[in-house]
């Protein structure tokens, strides 16, 4: 599992889930009891009542933790022929229907009540939404910069250009036309690099420095969002899912497709190589 890959909106739903339990244990009544005996003031929680847990404050923490679940997963599970999440995208959309219908035929709503309507509506909002708007894709914690000791690639004395941390010399690696060292912190894949002085040199100071596959150099990226990863074998079919906050590898490149291996040792296609950030 890997809790990089969590989103924003992710974030919303484990927090309306955890406010949701919260409310399970308040009143969910909210009766004056002025001049009544005290055996008839009991406050009665969603404990109390068995099938408002189980419809309403219960269905939606099991929805939100499937809903999670399937975000931490590598590979998508599936149940009946379809994957996990919609499951639990269908037990949030319940929990607030019953919700809403409970609070309707209340007479008198308690806190407990209130609270759980308002925790199921953000709970399934959350989980409709979170694939939809580029606000909630965002990753919830940020990628680390892998260190050299624990890298597959570029552990020795000359790390791959784009190795986060790794000092390039003058002349060496991807993007180093005329010895002119270009910055390599935070640049975005697919950036030009700039142009040499095409009158020092004669023709080797106008030679490009990227375009040529002999140049490519391995490099660390991460992806903005959530993308497929295809086999090299050409199947439509992907093998892996890279997400974002997490470094991987790219250790070839096939015209704007890159060759990425992921931090199991699997290899594959990444065709979607727009705002990639390079580390």
């Amino acid at each position: 599992m890997n809790i990089r890959s969590l989103t924003r909106g992710d974030g919303v739903v484990i927090g309306a889930a955890v406010l949701l339990f919260i409310a399970s244990f308040l009143s969910l009544t909210g009766s004056d009891c002025s001049g009544l005996p005290v055996k008839y003031c009991q406050s009665v929680n969603a404990w109390d009542a068995l099938p408002t847990l189980m419809s309403m404050y219960l269905a939606g923490v099991i929805g939100a933790a499937i809903v999670v679940l399937s975000r931490l997963l590598p590979q998508q599970r599936k149940v009946a022929g379809l994957d996990l999440a919609p499951f639990g995208v269908a037990l949030t959309i319940f929990a607030a229907w019953t919700g809403f219908w409970t609070i309707i035929g209340s007479p008198s709503a308690g806190a407990g009540l209130i609270i759980g309507l308002l925790a199921t509506l953000i709970l399934a909002g959350g989980a409709v939404a979170t694939p939809l708007v580029p606000a909630l894709k965002v990753a919830l914690v940020g990628a680390p910069k892998p260190q050299p000791a624990g890298a597959p690639y570029g552990a020795g004395p000359n790390p791959g250009y784009g190795y986060p941390g790794a000092q390039q010399q003058a002349g060496q690696g991807y993007g180093y036309p005329g010895g002119q060292p270009q910055p390599q912190g935070g640049q975005t894949y697919g950036q030009q690099a700039p142009a040499a002085d095409g009158t020092a040199g004669g023709a080797a100071g106008a030679t490009q420095a990227a375009g040529s596959p002999a140049d490519f150099a391995p490099f660390w990226f991460a992806v903005p969002v959530a993308r497929p990863l295809y086999g090299e074998d050409g199947s439509p079919a992907p093998i892996a899912e890279l997400a974002p906050g997490t470094w991987y590898l790219a250790v070839e490149q096939r015209g704007q497709a890159l060759i990425a291996q992921t931090q199991d040792g699997r290899r594959g296609v990444l065709q979607d190589t727009t705002g990639i950030q390079r580390g």
